[in-house]
This record gives C-alpha cells, structure tokens and sequence, in this order.
C-alpha cells in the first residue's frame, strides 16, 4: 500500500466541501489514515512550497494555503499518488476532466480545492511536514 498527502484548500474548506470530497476519496477506495483541520501561516506555507520557490506564482500560492483553514490528509491505496492526481483532475479545473474534485469544485488556477503530491519522496516530505511523530 501506498501513501499521499491530500489537502483540501481554503476555498473548498471555506464552501465547506470538506466531507464531499473526503467521501469522493472513500467512494474511490482510499482510506484516510490521519486527518486534522489546520491553519497554517504564510511562513509555514513557504516552507511546504520551497520546491516552488522560484517559480512566480510562489508568494500568491504561499499567501493563498494560509489565507484560511485547510484540512490536510493522508491517504492510502495501491498506487495512491497517482490515482489522486488522477481524481484530483488538471490543476485548471476548466481543463480537468468530467468526475475529477477539481473539474466538480474548483474556481480556478489558484483555487482549485486541492493539493496532492506528486512523487513518492514528496508523499514522504510533505506527510511528515504535517504528521511529525
């Protein structure tokens, strides 16, 4: 089995979503292992994103995950990174594709109602920034 992080975002916590995607997770065979609702500051959302650090939409995207509450999550499945990329849709949620959480709740670019992560080392650095034992 496999492990990702999952975080649903300020606009989806906000409209509050949070159990319509997490049962979007559960109906697609992931189990939630660990769960809190956070809020994170700015500093902190620098921290997550320093692999963005030098792309221009950094400071917006730090200032954004830590403008409200985020509900950050750890998912479990075989292959669970790339099945939620592929749930989660294209970051566009215009671009995403019919029956992903993006394509169905996210507004735009920036607000797209959620985060995943992408490879195998980030599953592991971005769950233990959040789950420190």
């Amino acid at each position: 089995m496999e492990q990702t992080l999952s975080i649903i975002k300020p606009d989806a916590v906000e409209r509050n979503l949070s159990v319509e995607i997490k049962n979007m997770f559960l109906n697609n065979g992931f189990k939630i292992i660990n769960e809190k609702k956070i809020q994170i500051s700015k500093a902190e959302a620098e921290q997550f994103y320093i692999v963005h650090q030098t792309k221009p939409f950094y400071d917006e995207l730090c200032k954004y995950l830590s403008s409200g509450p985020i509900v950050v999550m750890i998912l479990e499945k075989e292959n669970a990174i790339l099945a939620n990329r592929e749930l989660m849709g294209s970051t566009n949620p215009h671009e995403a594709r019919e029956g992903t959480i993006r394509k169905k709740y996210g507004i735009s670019i920036d607000k797209n109602s959620v985060h995943g992560s992408d490879s195998k080392d980030n599953a592991k650095t971005e769950i233990n920034f959040f789950f420190k034992n």
